[in-house]
């Protein structure tokens, strides 16, 4: 029996990207495939093109922006199929990808989540998967004894069993955007379920699409406060404290070291993002006690 696939996507005023998306969902040709839209309150015209151009889409269009993770589990409440395709608005299928899918996930039943091979643009390839999670180093082999090399998969385009994800209770809805991958593929691997790379399968990724219509204060914000959330959830409180002077002090010597650089020269685009970033890192690191743990 053909294993039936759900491809879900979020969406957040990438209309251009999102119909690219779709024109490569459908030169696949699949009859297994169905697609899942969830539009976060886009003010674009994602919306209006989906209906008038896409009517195979399940479409859900939310009033506010409600995050990556809490959109997905409201279109993981819609599906009944075997596989469940997370994909981002902005990237194409390449050719025979579907297929490959699910070729691979059905060659290889103990794996319980994988990712397809990413590449950028220009052709290069894109790195999709990563081997430790944030502060491992301090967990004390905390992680030591889970399935499989790979600790998590890169969120724009990951491909899981639909059991498993009921099984884990879908996202963590306390990570808004960033780090709910991360968080998801350690909760399956917990389960006792490996992850893949799937290299038969290609998606192109046009990165940080979504991002670029937010700050670069406020991309740092959202993406270290999703890194001290997920701290708080897996580590103990003396190794959070622990990781938390370590980032701490780094961040304020870097922005010593940055400042007098500033001082004898003009400081280059790429330096004033880095300021900016440990000037957030300090701020945020300097209040996680108040964040919500397990």
């Amino acid at each position: 029996m053909t294993p039936s696939i759900s491809i879900i996507i979020v969406n957040y005023n990438t209309c251009d990207q999102l119909t690219r998306c779709m024109d490569s969902i459908r030169t696949q040709a699949d009859q297994h495939c169905r697609v899942i839209i969830v539009d976060n309150a886009s003010i674009d015209d994602s919306v209006e093109r989906m209906r008038a151009g896409y009517p195979e889409v399940h479409l859900i269009v939310n009033k506010s922006n409600l995050g990556f993770a809490a959109a997905n589990n409201q279109a993981i409440g819609k599906t009944r199929d075997d596989l469940l395709f997370f994909l981002n608005p902005d990237t194409e299928l390449q050719s025979g990808c579907l297929n490959a899918i699910r070729e691979f996930m059905v060659a290889h039943p103990e794996v319980g989540m994988a990712g397809p091979a990413i590449f950028n643009a220009d052709g290069s390839p894109h790195c999709s998967v990563e081997y430790s999670y944030p502060g491992a180093r301090y967990g004390q082999g905390l992680f030591d004894k889970l399935p499989g090399d790979i600790a998590w998969i890169l969120g724009a385009a990951m491909v899981a069993r639909r059991e498993i994800i009921a099984d884990v209770q879908g996202f963590d809805e306390r990570f808004f955007l960033y780090a709910e991958d991360i968080d998801l593929c350690l909760r399956i691997r917990e389960k006792g379920w490996p992850l893949a790379i799937i290299s038969k399968a290609k998606v192109m990724h046009l990165e940080g699409q979504s991002e670029k219509q937010a700050s670069f204060v406020e991309v740092m914000e959202r993406k270290i406060r999703s890194e001290l959330i997920f701290l708080n959830k897996y580590y103990e409180i003396d190794i959070v404290q622990k990781i938390r002077r370590v980032r701490l002090l780094e961040a304020w010597w870097r922005i010593f070291c940055l400042r007098t650089v500033a001082v004898f020269f003009k400081l280059t685009d790429e330096n004033r993002k880095k300021l900016v970033r440990y000037s957030v890192i300090t701020a945020m690191y300097g209040s996680t006690m108040g964040l919500e743990r397990k």
